[in-house]
């Protein structure tokens, strides 16, 4: 079977290499992110589709965004990024696998779901967009549906390393939950938690320029290796590893994320020209949540996207003390990027502030580090 929709335009040999396909999907979502932005943010303009910056309930950082320019940026970016991405996978990856079909209909349950957020946020007045529960409701339908398909294929052809949870550290340790209903409605469930909770996780992140995009690059790379080093046999035989057959496709997926990201990045970055949007970042970090998923990686996900998950956990926590205190604040502000930008520190404040550019590169660090640490942790076993 010859990949992606270039069947009959293309020598079989040179497709034959995944390894190829993954730099071509990557530099195709790239070339497509910089050739849609511009139109793209142009339109958004014309029809005053802007981020109302005051919809916030930080007083300090509705005023610090309005003083910075930010007011009427035109929003709802990740429109273009997910369709350079859905492009490029269609283009380069295989359309006979069932990790990369999948993957790319949560892709686009997700950005659909961010899309109605959006258009609420723009077109009805005070609004936040989808309350919490509701955005929740549609996360958990697109989610459980995929999940649950993942579930089916696997008992189909007998892939019980799919269905298993591999804990890192241990060889050839895992817990399987393929083997009785109970434990396929665990896994299922475990699914939507690393799922949705990504999902969110990148949502939450996506409120500076350059920051959540960036860190898609970063952790999407190492998932893409890993998704490699999982679907090849040779390799995790020698790393103590499961192997997930058709695993190594999903990195053609990782490389039209990490071009179609870079690309977006050309325009979000500091000061930027559009932001990304629940349409972009929750379909993203859905993504990033199946590669995980795919990789047999769910338990070093938090690793992986450590900043992502430091983002979420801090909104969580302050929401939670708050409400257990009485009203006092665990952190200065949550989540914690604005806690350095508007107070210089995230349990207290005093320092000098840092500016949003310091912030945002610094979390690429340590994004990067951390990924780095994960890829090490494959052979620690």
């Amino acid at each position: 079977m010859i990949p992606g929709l270039f069947e009959n335009l293309w020598d079989t040999a040179l497709l034959g290499y995944i390894s190829f396909r993954t730099a071509m999907a990557g530099l195709t979502g790239l070339v497509l992110a910089l050739a849609l932005g511009g139109p793209t943010i142009a339109w958004l303009k014309r029809h005053r589709v802007g981020e109302d910056v005051t919809k916030t309930d930080s007083i300090a950082l509705a005023d610090l965004s309005q003083r910075m320019g930010k007011q009427d940026t035109p929003t709802m970016g990740g429109s273009f990024l997910v369709a350079s991405l859905l492009i490029s996978t269609l283009l380069w990856a295989r359309l006979d696998n069932v990790h990369v079909v999948m993957g790319l209909i949560l892709t686009a349950g997700l950005a659909a779901v961010g899309f109605v957020d959006d258009f609420k946020k723009l077109t009805v007045p005070h609004s936040k967009g989808l309350s919490a529960k509701s955005k929740l409701a549609g996360q958990t339908v697109i989610t459980v549906f995929t999940v649950g398909a993942m579930v089916w294929y696997a008992r189909d052809r007998g892939l019980w390393d799919l269905l298993s949870i591999w804990p890192p550290f241990f060889k050839d340790l895992s817990f399987s939950l393929g083997e009785s209903y109970l434990g396929l409605g665990v896994f299922v469930l475990f699914g939507w938690l690393v799922v949705a909770g990504t999902s969110n996780a990148v949502n939450i992140t996506d409120g500076m320029d350059g920051l959540a995009a960036g860190l898609m690059v970063i952790s999407c790379l190492a998932l893409s290796v890993m998704c490699y080093i999982t679907g090849r046999p040779d390799y995790t035989f020698h790393l103590h590893l499961p192997h997930v057959q058709d695993a190594s496709e999903m990195a053609v997926v990782g490389g039209a994320v990490c071009g179609s990201c870079m690309g977006f990045l050309w325009f979000n970055a500091f000061p930027a020209k559009v932001f990304m949007g629940d349409s972009g970042s929750l379909p993203l970090g859905g993504l990033l949540g199946w590669m995980a998923l795919i990789a047999k990686q769910e338990l070093v996900l938090p690793l992986i996207g450590f900043v992502f998950f430091a983002e979420l956990g801090s909104s969580a926590l302050q929401t939670k003390w708050y409400r257990l205190s009485g009203g006092k604040r665990l952190f200065t502000m949550a989540p914690v990027h604005h806690g350095l930008q508007l107070k210089g520190g995230v349990f207290r404040p005093g320092a000098a502030p840092w500016h949003e550019v310091t912030v945002v590169v610094r979390f690429w660090i340590i994004a990067a580090a951390c990924a780095i640490a994960s890829l090490a942790l494959m052979k620690v076993r």
